[in-house]
C-alpha cells in the first residue's frame, strides 16, 4: 500500500462515547474528518494505537478507550493547478459559459492529493481557458468527472452562472449521460436496470462496491452487439457515483472487459490488447446553462477501444 503519511500532528485523546462500537477506521474518519480510505491506511501503517495496543482497522472501539494517532500532514493547497498541455485532449465546443472536451485515457478531471499525472483542468489552463472559480479549490469549474482510465465527453463550466446551473442539472438528474461498455459474457436480461447502493469497498482501498447502506445508484443498460465472449452495451446513468458502471457490471458478474481491478479476465484483456477497462463516455446531453437550449456532444470510440472491438468481432 502506498503510504498516506507525510507525518503531521500527533494526537492523544479518549474515544467519544458516541462512537462506541464503531469500526476503528470509521471512528477515526468521524473524529478527524478523514476519508475512510485514509483512516484505514493510517491503521495499516501502524500510526494508530488503542490503549497502547496496535489494532486492526476492523476492530470495534470502546467509548473512553485511549487513542493515539499520528495524523497525516495536510495536503498542499490544491489551488496551484499546473498548466500542462495534454496530447490527445480535443475541444468539442467552447463558448462564454462552457467548454466541452473529449478526454483521453490517462488524464484525471482535476488535481487530487497523491495524483501527479495530467488533468483536464491543467490542460485547459495551459491552453489559456478561463474556468469558473466556484467549487472546491482543486476542482473549480468541474461539475462532473470521468475516471482516469475512462475516455469521452466532459463539460467544464467557464462562468459562475454556468457552474451553478450545471451542478443543479446533474443533482436533479436532468443531464443525459451515455456510455458504451464492453462487458464479459452476456447479461441476462439483455436490457435491464441495476439499482444497487454503492460505497467504498470494505476491504480494498481505492475501490468501490455494492454495499448495504451505500449511496443510491441506478444504471440502465441495453445490448447493442453480442460477441462470443462479450457484449457491447449502451449504458445510461441516473446517478454519477465513482466507478458506478464498473461496480454495477462487476456485481452482475459481467465486469467491463479489461477492468482487472473489478475482476475482469486478464487473458481476454491481453488477447484484445487492452490496458484499461473498455468504457467510453460517448454522449452528453443537457440544457445549455445560458439559454436553456438542448445541446448534445458526442465522441467516437478511441483507437485502443476500437481496435479491441474489431478483435472481438474477428474472434466471434
Amino acid at each position: 500500500m502506498t503510504p498516506v503519511t507525510t507525518h503531521g500532528e500527533r494526537r492523544s485523546l479518549p474515544v467519544p462515547d458516541g462512537l462506541d462500537g464503531l469500526r476503528l477506521d470509521a471512528a477515526l474518519a468521524r473524529m478527524f474528518g478523514l476519508s475512510r480510505t485514509t483512516a484505514a491506511a493510517l491503521v495499516d501503517e501502524g500510526q494508530v494505537s488503542v490503549d497502547g495496543r496496535v489494532p486492526d482497522r476492523s476492530d470495534r472501539v470502546r467509548g473512553g478507550a485511549w487513542l493515539d494517532v499520528e495524523l497525516p500532514a495536510p495536503p498542499r493547497p490544491a489551488t496551484d493547478v499546473a498548466p500542462t498541455p495534454v496530447t490527445g485532449l480535443t475541444i468539442l465546443h467552447d463558448d462564454d459559459d462552457i467548454v466541452v472536451v473529449d478526454k483521453p485515457v490517462g488524464v484525471a478531471a482535476h488535481p487530487a492529493p497523491g495524483y501527479t499525472g495530467p488533468t483536464v483542468i491543467g490542460a485547459l489552463a495551459a491552453a489559456g481557458y478561463r474556468i469558473a472559480t466556484s467549487g472546491a479549490a482543486e476542482r473549480q469549474g468541474v461539475v462532473h468527472r470521468l475516471d482516469v482510465g475512462t475516455t469521452g465527453v466532459m463539460v467544464v463550466a467557464k462562468s459562475e452562472s454556468a457552474y451553478a446551473a450545471l451542478k443543479r442539472a446533474f443533482r436533479e438528474r436532468s443531464v443525459d449521460k451515455r456510455y458504451r461498455a464492453v462487458v464479459q459474457g452476456h447479461p441476462d436480461p439483455l436490457r435491464g436496470t441495476v439499482d444497487a447502493p454503492i460505497d467504498r469497498h470494505p476491504r480494498k482501498p481505492g475501490l468501490f462496491a455494492v454495499v448495504a447502506g451505500g449511496k443510491p445508484s441506478v444504471t440502465h443498460y441495453d445490448l447493442d452487439e453480442a460477441f462470443r465472449a462479450a457484449s457491447l452495451l449502451v449504458i445510461g446513468l441516473e446517478t454519477g457515483r465513482t466507478h458506478q458502471i464498473r461496480v454495477h457490471m462487476a456485481a452482475l458478474r459481467h465486469p467491463c472487459v479489461g477492468d482487472l481491478a473489478y475482476g475482469a479476465d486478464p487473458t481476454l484483456a491481453e488477447r484484445l490488447g487492452l490496458r484499461r477497462q473498455w468504457l467510453h463516455a460517448y454522449q452528453l446531453s443537457f440544457e445549455h446553462p445560458a439559454d436553456g437550449r438542448p445541446v448534445t456532444f458526442t465522441s467516437p470510440d478511441p483507437p485502443d477501444l476500437a481496435e479491441a472491438l474489431e478483435r472481438l468481432r474477428t474472434m466471434s
